[in-house]
């Protein structure tokens, strides 16, 4: 009689184990689908996840040169977070990420003899020579953001050096053969905030 009454309490423990289980399990899954759902948000996306500070800034510069303005708000977002403090260990600087020594041959294309490393954190200055950057690579490659997106985070050395070892034309697209991982990452992660951002901001 002992023996059957401890069978009935432990099928009674292991029911209720697997009732708590199955309540736990409901829990999460209806937190995962809520925080899903409430992510889906456009007021959420955009407050959190696809800021756009400089946005003015960034419109005003993109017309004038001639580039997409989601291509740039996705390249200082994944540069800097919009960041115009960042400095990288390389001495990448502000919100582009500009390289002094491009930033300085930047401003000397565009004329800009008040440049100095200095400044060059100013939102202001720093959108307006990534942007023109942005503008001179897609010119150089012919119109393919893939490569210009590639030369922005590797330089434009490496990729011309890939493109004549691999012999790839102006058309190439095939991220997952660009050589250096963090490049591809880059690449992939610009052209999908690119996407995000234009759904986000419709202009």
């Amino acid at each position: 009689m002992q023996g059957f009454r401890d069978r009935v309490q432990q099928n009674r423990r292991i029911q209720r184990r697997m009732a708590t289980c199955f309540c736990v399990a409901l829990f999460i899954l209806l937190v995962s689908l809520s925080a899903f759902f409430v992510l889906q948000f456009e007021p959420v996306q955009r407050k959190y996840f696809y800021v756009y500070p400089y946005h003015d800034t960034v419109m005003k510069y993109a017309e004038i040169y001639h580039v997409d303005s989601n291509l740039t708000a996705a390249v200082i977002k994944s540069e800097s977070k919009f960041k115009h403090t960042a400095l990288s260990h390389r001495g990448a600087v502000g919100l582009m990420q500009l390289m002094p020594d491009t930033a300085e041959w930047i401003a000397g294309q565009i004329g800009d003899k008040s440049y100095s490393l200095e400044n060059l954190h100013e939102p202001d200055r720093n959108i307006r020579y990534g942007t023109w950057y942005l503008a001179e690579l897609q010119r150089e490659f012919k119109g393919n953001d893939v490569l210009a997106l590639a030369a922005y985070n590797a330089g434009r050395g490496n990729v011309k050096n890939w493109m004549k070892e691999k012999d790839w034309s102006y058309s190439f697209h095939d991220i997952d053969a660009i050589p250096f991982k963090e490049t591809r990452e880059y690449v992939r992660q610009v052209i999908g905030d690119r996407k995000k951002y234009r759904e986000l901001y419709p202009e």
